[in-house]
């Protein structure tokens, strides 16, 4: 049992990391681009093509 305010040490704590890469894909083709629009990512995981 976690008390808010008696015992200041038994507070929960939490973490969130962020890690990037970056991949350049020179001259990408049509179906690169759509292989990697179609790739299934775990949840909390995201890609951002440009």
């Amino acid at each position: 049992l976690r008390s808010p305010h008696k015992h200041k040490d038994s507070r929960e704590q939490f973490e969130m990391r962020t890690h990037k890469r970056v991949i350049d894909i020179l001259y990408p083709t049509q179906k690169t681009v759509e292989s990697l629009t179609k790739i299934e990512l775990p949840a909390g995981v995201n890609i951002e093509i440009k």
